[in-house]
């Protein structure tokens, strides 16, 4: 199956991915190239969102722009606690939005996502002008990603309203959300190798939540 994926090619962001994959990369210069990268993402992601037609006056005449359309619902989600880091600048760019945070975590045997929070305000009733950018640093196994879109198909939101936000993906991961969820596009910066036997992605940048927050050991 052909993913539905969209893959940033820019010096910009190129620039920046590496100085995140270097081990040597300290956390604050780590969590602000991260956050230049997410910028782009976060435009790139946000190209399917309704607008609408409003005049408004400048200082010297009167204008036709394009504004969001209010009456449709945003909702910023992040996988905790790397999709946090996302989340900030998600919500610099589009204050407007609602966030709803989903709190998982891998199990480390298994490899499948574990549940334990999931907070979020009321979604509309009109599920058509409802719109999801999920926000996940590392798109590796895909099994979070999943349960994510399951989350928000099961409350009624389109799938092809939902978008997932990832920093870098395995083609593994990017397998198993598109088989599973054909019509949710991926944005991403980086599509690397593989996966190792942890579930980690190859080459990667090892944890994206530890250097985020330092608490590497």
């Amino acid at each position: 199956m052909e993913a539905n994926i969209k893959i940033l090619n820019h010096p910009v962001v190129s620039h920046n991915l590496a100085i995140i994959r270097d081990k040597n990369t300290d956390c604050e210069r780590f969590k602000n190239a991260l956050k230049r990268i997410t910028y782009s993402l976060i435009y790139e992601a946000t190209n399917n969102l309704p607008t609408i037609k409003k005049e408004i006056e400048t200082p010297l005449t009167t204008t036709t722009c394009e504004v969001f359309d209010n009456r449709a619902q945003l909702i910023i989600a992040p996988i905790l606690r790397a999709g946090m880091i996302f989340c900030e600048v998600a919500q610099e760019l589009l204050p407007f939005a609602n966030v709803h945070h989903i709190g998982m975590y891998r199990d480390e045997e298994t490899l499948e996502p574990v549940w334990y929070y999931d907070k979020r305000k009321e979604i509309k009733e009109d599920k058509e002008k409802v719109f999801v950018l999920l926000l996940d640093p590392m798109l590796a196994t895909g099994n979070s990603a999943v349960d994510a879109v399951k989350n928000f198909i099961s409350k009624g939101v389109k799938e092809e309203n939902i978008v997932f936000v990832s920093l870098i993906s395995s083609p593994d991961g990017v397998n198993r959300l598109s088989s599973a969820h054909p019509k949710v596009k991926i944005i991403t910066s980086a599509l690397d190798e593989k996966l190792n036997s942890k579930g980690y992605i190859i080459p990667g940048l090892g944890d994206a939540g530890d250097r985020i927050y330092n608490t590497l050991d």
